[in-house]
């Protein structure tokens, strides 16, 4: 729990967030060896970052010329801070913040590639072993492994600090670190591939980063709009599963089985969201969590808002234009205006070729056709659907609707 918040402050001092990791650790060592025999101390956060401090000091001095060294690292002031006593640590607790902040914002560094940023946020961040990550992404340690090096080598190489963007470099930059959070949202919202439709620990891990940006940057309504709409998304996990975890879509879900105190957690995000963002409109992620919260505030499918639904589309498309929006756009309209409107904007998106390869192209249209009473040519659908698409779970239901089963 406090394994970000020491490596944040102890790379401020060194500059690397390699080294920083490293020094972290071995303070952690220490604890293991000293806690046993002396007890736990009164304040362990605090300990445990004086201790890795104390290591960076002891490092930089080792250096052969310590003056160029610091001048590298940053000012003589951070050698101050680097010797506060664990009296003086809850004076400094709001500087630890902004440094957690930074090394979020490093470790999301564009400089990086998208599985990078992922994997290094999940290890540094999220304090997921290289294991655990692995795992959860169907790859090898050893990938992770020098996936993760190689970042942090890059972050060095490119001499990227620990410090929360200014001015006209934070939007850029917020967007690259709330994009990442929600890339392992919906990787466990919806996995790719694999056995298993949902994968729970990567939804949980999103969810609580997300609460750590909204404590860290509480002014950001990006921040509590992506909380907002991953809180609501997870609010259904439990039924969006079957007896034998086969997937069970949005209007087919029992919603006595939806989380309401999680979303009642989410609506509240989502109005001071809406409240930060009224000098500058709304952002992509609170109108996603807009969308959302029309559907955790129907208590049945029948009841659904599906024309507040379309609009809400209409002003994404024009905030982040993109095909996939308007495929569901075509979604919302089928239930707002019939499902014939709603085909004709799918059979343009499938003339542009835009989602070629994309699987819910296919199974959207395959809907539409089977609710239009085109049944040979829905099932078609279904089928192209199921070769496109590459988890197991989902395959196997889109097979099902392909041979009329569902």
């Amino acid at each position: 729990m406090e394994a970000a918040k020491v490596t944040a402050v102890v790379a401020r001092v060194v500059g690397d967030v390699g080294l920083a990791e490293d020094l972290a650790q071995d303070a952690f060592v220490q604890a293991l060896e000293q806690w046993p025999r002396d007890g736990i101390p009164g304040k362990p956060g605090a300990w445990l970052t004086s201790t890795a401090r104390r290591r960076a000091i002891d490092r930089i001095r080792r250096d052969v010329n310590l003056a160029s060294k610091l001048q590298q690292v940053g000012h003589m002031e951070e050698l101050r801070v680097a010797d506060l006593a664990e009296a003086d640590f809850d004076a400094a607790l709001e500087d630890i913040d902004d440094d957690v902040l930074g090394l979020i914002f490093a470790a999301c560094h564009p400089a990086l590639t998208a599985q990078a940023r992922i994997s290094l946020t999940l290890r540094m961040i999220g304090g997921l072993t290289t294991r655990e990550i692995a795992r959860a992404f169907l790859t090898s340690e050893p990938t992770i492994g020098q996936r993760i090096s190689r970042a942090k080598k890059t972050l060095s190489q490119d001499g990227v600090t620990i410090e929360v963007p200014s001015g006209a470099d934070l939007a850029p930059r917020l967007a690259s670190v709330l994009e990442v959070v929600y890339l392992i949202f919906n990787e466990g919202y919806a996995a790719t591939s694999g056995r298993d439709w949902v994968r729970g620990d990567l939804m949980e891990e999103a969810v609580r980063l997300g609460r750590v940006l909204a404590a860290l940057a509480p002014g950001e309504p990006e921040v509590h709009g992506l909380l907002a709409l991953m809180e609501i998304q997870a609010s259904r996990t439990r039924a969006r599963i079957g007896r034998d975890g086969e997937p069970v879509l949005l209007l087919d879900q029992d919603r006595t089985k939806w989380d309401w105190g999680l979303i009642r957690h989410a609506l509240a995000a989502l109005d001071r969201a809406s409240s930060l963002a009224t000098s500058t409109g709304p952002g992509p992620y609170l109108l996603q969590a807009a969308i959302a919260a029309c559907h955790a505030r129907a208590r049945s499918a029948d009841a659904t808002d599906w024309s507040q639904i379309v609009a809400l589309y209409e002003r994404l498309g024009t905030v982040r234009p993109s095909p996939v929006i308007d495929l569901n756009r075509a979604v919302a309209m089928s239930y707002a205006d019939g499902p014939a409107d709603a085909l004709v904007v799918v059979d343009a998106l499938v003339a542009t070729n835009a989602l070629d390869g994309y699987h819910l192209l296919p199974s959207v249209r395959g809907d539409l056709l089977s609710r239009l009473g085109r049944d040979d040519e829905a099932r078609a659908e279904f089928a192209r659907a199921a070769e496109m698409a590459q988890n197991d779970a989902e395959k196997a239901l889109l097979l099902r609707r392909a041979a009329g089963e569902a």
